[in-house]
C-alpha cells in the first residue's frame, strides 16, 4: 500500500497554487491521473520518485520514503520510469540497456519476447522507431521488477495503432508482475482501457476519484453520447449551418441551427452530444 500526504507550493496555469494530496493506493492498483495542464500531475510523479521535494509524508508498505526527518534517495525507492523521452543509453544495444538495470538475462529475454523486440536486441537506439524505443523503455522499467511504476504520458507521441499495442503489452506486464502503476494521461480511451482508478486533478487538488466510468463518463439524462472537441469552422450551406469539430484524431461534421451558429466561437472547446439521435453542439 502507498500512503501519500504531501503539500507543495507551485506556480500553476492560473498563478500560484498548492499541490495538496492526501491519498492511499492499494498494492497492484493501476491508477491514472488526469487534468488540465498545470494542475500538478507531473509534479506529483516527480515527488513520488524523489526528484522533487515537498512537505509531508510518503510511505510504501512499511518503508518510509519521506517524512519531516528523512528523504529516501531516488535510486533506493525501487521505482520504474516510463516517460516520453525514452532516456535510453545511445551507446548501448537494446539488450545492454536492459541488462544495465539488472543482470538478469532470462528476465531480459522474457520482456523482449513479450514486446516483440527479440530480433532487435543487438540494435542501437538510434536505429529504432519511436514505438520501438518506447517498448525498450517499458522493458527496462520492468527489469528491476519495481514496487511502483510511474508513467508520464508515455504514448502521446505515437500513432493510435502503436498506442493500442503498447497498452496491451503494459496490461500483460502489469498482470504478470502485479506492479502498482501510476500513469499521467489525457487520453480517455487509454485511461479506460488501462486504469482501475482515476484521479482528476484541478489546481493542485483531487476533485474526483473513482473508476474510469465514474470519472470520465459525461453523458447525463437522455443523452446517448457526449464528447468535447475544438470548433474549427462553421460553414453556411444554403439555409443550413455545418460545424466542423475536431474530436481526438477525427473531424466531425454536425448540422446546427442559425441560433447555435451565432452563439459559438471558432477555436473554442465545445461539447458534442445527442438526444434521441439528434446531435447538439454547445459551448463546453
Amino acid at each position: 500500500m502507498i500512503r501519500v500526504d504531501i503539500n507543495k507550493k507551485l506556480h500553476g496555469s492560473n498563478g500560484e497554487m498548492n499541490l495538496t494530496i492526501d491519498l492511499t493506493i492499494q498494492k497492484g492498483d493501476f491508477v491514472a491521473i488526469s487534468g488540465k495542464s498545470g494542475s500538478g500531475k507531473t509534479t506529483l510523479l516527480r515527488i513520488l520518485a524523489g526528484l522533487e521535494s515537498a512537505e509531508g509524508m510518503i510511505k510504501i508498505d512499511n518503508e518510509v520514503w519521506q517524512d519531516k526527518n528523512h528523504i529516501l534517495a531516488v535510486q533506493k525507492r525501487g521505482i520504474g520510469f516510463v516517460f516520453q523521452d525514452y532516456a535510453l543509453f545511445p551507446n548501448m544495444t537494446v539488450e545492454e540497456n536492459l541488462l544495465f538495470v539488472e543482470k538478469d538475462r532470462d528476465l531480459a529475454n522474457y520482456l523482449l519476447k513479450i514486446t516483440e523486440l527479440t530480433v532487435l536486441k543487438n540494435r542501437l537506439p538510434s536505429t529504432l522507431s519511436g514505438g520501438q524505443k518506447q517498448r525498450v523503455s517499458l522493458c527496462r522499467a520492468f527489469m528491476q521488477q519495481p514496487k511502483l511504476l510511474l508513467m508520464d504520458e508515455p504514448f502521446s507521441a505515437l500513432d493510435p495503432s502503436m498506442r493500442r499495442k503498447l497498452q496491451n503489452e503494459i496490461l500483460i506486464l502489469h498482470k504478470k508482475f502485479k506492479t502498482t502503476v501510476i500513469m499521467v494521461s489525457h487520453d480517455p480511451a487509454e485511461i479506460y482501457r488501462l486504469a482501475s482508478r482515476v484521479l482528476l486533478l484541478e489546481q493542485g487538488s483531487i476533485i474526483r476519484d473513482g473508476t474510469p466510468k465514474e470519472v470520465l463518463l459525461k453523458t447525463s439524462g437522455s443523452q446517448k453520447f457526449s464528447f468535447e472537441g475544438e470548433l474549427l469552422e462553421i460553414i453556411k450551406v444554403d439555409i443550413i449551418h455545418v460545424a466542423i469539430v475536431a474530436i481526438g484524431q477525427q473531424l466531425v461534421e454536425v448540422v446546427i441551427s442559425k441560433y447555435e451558429a451565432e452563439k459559438l466561437t471558432i477555436g473554442s472547446i465545445v461539447q458534442l452530444s445527442t438526444k434521441a439521435f439528434s446531435p447538439i453542439v454547445k459551448n463546453s
